[in-house]
């Protein structure tokens, strides 16, 4: 037997007998095709711009999804290869991944998620990642094909800002999955406005579809009354929802709480569960399940 019949997850039921050469897929696509079809559902959380806190929705929204319902599994794919903040966010960094026998990564367990990101690779946080496109490309690929995820119910996916390789090879790997949908991070201010166009623009072109926009910094809480203050623009997400016909899922405020939880590597909806932040995500879910 050749060693793509070997290799291949879909020998057994191949009319070509296993034999890639005659298939015209690769056992790499074959087996992510039979990776993120066994998800239900993936959400891609994108941003036009650097800077609105995306990173710090992907890790709540993935504890959120996962506190939605008793035992499940929800993983967090961290594909911002050159400023991976996920290991951190969730006190994982300097952990290093172990392989199976069959030599696939073994994500790493932050409570009901799983969890794969560049930073586990690297010999140290401060390390740079220098690579180009088919780097990027084959690296991303690896990810989702040479990690044992397991049974998931939910895959959250942390890409980094803008419309360039890593949000296209992962949105290219979801093409014409029901399940699969972008969640748009932006701020209140206008000057949003143009990078959250280009975001739903690229959704448009590929096309994927986008389950809505998420408002961070939405206000500010005091930490002494609790009180919520609009320091940028108040209904810039909803106006901008409207105005590109686009689901609107909510505003989370801006809390001292979250940002010492990210830093401090405990995410703010592993703290906290009656509180304006912790309240918003969870509607924001619940708009999810719904299919918003």
């Amino acid at each position: 037997m050749s060693e793509s019949k070997a290799t291949c997850p879909s020998a057994a039921n191949c009319p070509s007998g296993g034999d890639c050469s005659n298939c015209g897929q690769s056992p790499e696509d074959l087996r992510i095709r039979e990776v993120l079809g066994g998800i239900p559902r993936k959400y891609v959380v994108m941003s036009g711009k650097g800077g609105v806190g995306k990173s710090t929705v992907a890790v709540n929204l993935a504890l959120a999804l996962a506190q939605e319902g008793k035992g499940r599994r929800v993983g967090l794919l961290d594909i911002d290869l050159h400023g991976p903040s996920v290991p951190r966010m969730l006190h994982l960094d300097g952990k290093r991944l172990a392989t199976t026998p069959e030599g696939r990564f073994v994500p790493m367990e932050a409570g009901p998620l799983e969890v794969m990101s560049v930073g586990f690779i690297l010999d140290a946080p401060d390390t740079a990642v220098i690579l180009r496109g088919p780097m990027k490309i084959g690296l991303i690929r690896q990810f989702v094909a040479q990690v044992e995820w397991g049974k998931l119910d939910a895959l959250v996916i942390d890409v980094p800002p803008g419309t360039g390789d890593e949000p296209l090879t992962i949105c290219q790997l979801l093409l014409g999955d029901p399940g699969a949908a972008a969640v748009i991070v932006t701020t209140p201010q206008r000057v949003s406005e143009e990078d959250v166009s280009k975001s739903v623009d690229f959704c448009n072109k590929l096309p994927l579809r986008v389950a809505g926009l998420v408002e961070n910094m939405s206000g500010f809480v005091c930490p002494h009354c609790g009180g919520v203050t609009d320091v940028f623009s108040s209904g810039a997400g909803e106006r901008l929802a409207a105005e590109y016909d686009i689901g609107f899922l909510g505003k989370i405020p801006l809390d001292p709480m979250v940002c010492a939880g990210g830093d401090d590597g405990m995410p703010f909806m592993a703290l906290y569960d009656d509180n304006a932040p912790s309240k918003a995500f969870r509607e924001i879910v619940a708009k999810l399940e719904k299919g918003a």
